[in-house]
């Protein structure tokens, strides 16, 4: 035999023997890793959904006579206030109307007086028959029409002063106004129709956060509401937590001031509004933001995220079973309370949760371990 022969047999003679001995003891020694039952606590349940904020009222800025803009009295984008003045239409047409209407209601008041005093003075001719009582009924008749006229002259100064007024175009609601839409020096339209847009008022604070909930969760919150463990938001005001995209945190308190009275069909999904304070305005109309809804209290089992591990398309704990052999237990996952993962369903209170030990290849589902006695701690708040 040669020489390299006699290696390689002496080679395979010592892999035989490593091979044997490890079967004389048993395969590897089980892995010691660290067990918890899940923390079981009640908690309260905020439902999470997407929307935008809205504007509580938001009027369109229009003119209600026509003319030439004479002056602007806002920049744009400012905070107004209820009746700031913001534009001035050229006054001297509707002061002209003014005079004339005020002229119509001197020369009426004069045929009044003229009618009543020849009434007067029929009432003691008659009983001399100076004239007949026909005459007399056409006095009356003369004075009754003159007073008509006064009446209407009256109403038509009226109608010429409140033009005049309206070429004062001030703010109807306050809040941010928008640029303007028209500079000083061009004629615009007014009245009821066809009256050119001047402006748009936005109220700021508060402000409404508007989104949808799905049929799912309305009948989930609706059979709450029947059984008396969540109080109904078109009758109270559940609350609400609201945050921003480039925030982490629920700061924003609000609560729900109505939902929609049928559902959308072709999203399937029911339109509800939250009322937010906004005092220091940095909310604005038309913002995105993430919004947590009360959904009531209920007994959870929570653990740590990083007890939790991804297959594919489903979230998996691994548990100590009967014979410290480890099990993998498919679970549906819920929101984060006090830093722990609340698991919807897939545990058992008693459950021995693998919490040390996920990173060895060794912990796998049918491996014989050592369970070692583990801490879940919560963060407050």
């Amino acid at each position: 035999m040669s020489v390299s022969r006699r290696l390689l047999a002496l080679a395979g003679l010592s892999l035989l023997s490593l091979s044997t001995a490890a079967l004389a003891q048993g395969g590897p020694p089980a892995m010691p890793v660290g067990v918890s039952e899940p923390v079981a606590k009640r908690v309260t349940q905020w439902d999470e959904y997407s929307g935008r904020f809205e504007a509580v009222a938001s009027v369109e800025v229009r003119a209600r006579v026509s003319g030439f803009i004479d002056k602007i009295d806002f920049r744009d984008g400012q905070i107004v206030k209820i009746g700031d003045p913001l534009f001035t239409i050229d006054k001297r047409p509707y002061e002209i109307a003014v005079d004339v209407a005020d002229a119509d209601v001197a020369r009426n008041k004069a045929q009044v007086d003229l009618a009543e005093l020849q009434v007067n003075r029929g009432a003691s001719l008659i009983a001399s028959r100076t004239i007949t009582e026909a005459e007399q009924d056409s006095r009356k008749s003369t004075l009754a029409v003159a007073r008509a006229q006064l009446k209407s002259a009256e109403a038509a100064l009226r109608n010429a002063q409140l033009n005049l007024e309206w070429t004062n175009v001030t703010a109807p609601i306050a809040g941010r106004i928008s640029d303007r839409k028209v500079d000083a020096g061009n004629l615009i339209s007014g009245g009821q129709t066809g009256a050119t847009l001047l402006a748009t008022i936005v109220t700021l604070d508060p402000i409404r956060f508007v989104f949808d909930i799905s049929e799912a969760d309305h009948l989930r919150y609706s059979r709450l509401i029947l059984s008396g463990a969540l109080a109904s938001s078109r009758d109270g005001a559940n609350p609400v937590r609201i945050r921003l995209s480039d925030e982490t945190e629920w700061k924003r308190t609000g609560k729900v001031d109505f939902v929609d009275n049928a559902m959308t069909a072709r999203s399937g999904t029911i339109r509800v509004r939250a009322l937010v304070d906004n005092k220091d305005q940095l909310l604005t109309p038309g913002i995105f933001g993430r919004l947590q809804l009360f959904g009531g209290e209920y007994d959870a089992l929570l653990i740590p995220d990083s007890a939790i591990i991804s297959d594919q398309a489903r979230k998996i704990v691994f548990v100590v079973g009967p014979g410290d052999v480890v099990q993998a237990k498919p679970v549906t996952l819920g929101t984060l309370v006090d830093g722990l993962r609340v698991i919807r369903s897939g545990l058992a209170p008693t459950d021995k949760v693998v919490l040390d030990g996920l990173a060895n290849p060794m912990v796998r589902p049918g491996a014989k371990v050592v369970p070692q006695k583990a801490e879940i701690t919560a963060k407050a708040g």
